[in-house]
């Protein structure tokens, strides 16, 4: 059976949302293996943010890699659930996700995998050489 090595989330450019003041990103999550298949985990996240005209140029890759990690983890904690319950329903979806796939993995190592961050090179173009 192949393992679970890692996390990648691919952050792109969400044109219709995107102009001078707003920034809009779609991020698509996904486990990696150690065969170089990959499982797709979450296809439904993205975010957006507004400012000055030049709201882009005062984006960094680092704020991006920062902003993507936040939005296809954990849920904020609501009504009576904690912070570690919410992440432990998170982690126990995705590794249920990667179960329908056919990939074994515990939820909890899935949680301490690492996770890179891959910027669309139209989203590169989009943020400039920062």
């Amino acid at each position: 059976m192949t393992a679970v090595v890692g996390l990648r989330t691919i952050v792109d450019l969400d044109e219709a949302g995107s102009t001078a003041r707003t920034l809009s990103a779609t991020a698509r999550h996904e486990a990696v293996l150690a065969d170089g298949r990959h499982v797709l985990l979450l296809d439904d996240r993205g975010w957006g943010a507004s400012g000055p005209p030049d709201s882009w140029a005062a984006t960094s890759v680092a704020d991006v890699e920062a902003t993507a990690r936040t939005v296809v983890g954990p849920d904020e904690p609501f009504a009576e659930h904690t912070a570690a319950e919410m992440a432990a329903d998170h982690w126990a979806h995705l590794a249920d996700v990667l179960r329908r796939a056919g990939v074994t993995v515990d939820a909890d190592r899935l949680a301490r995998l690492p996770h890179e961050v891959v910027l669309s090179n139209r989203f590169r173009a989009r943020l400039g050489s920062r």
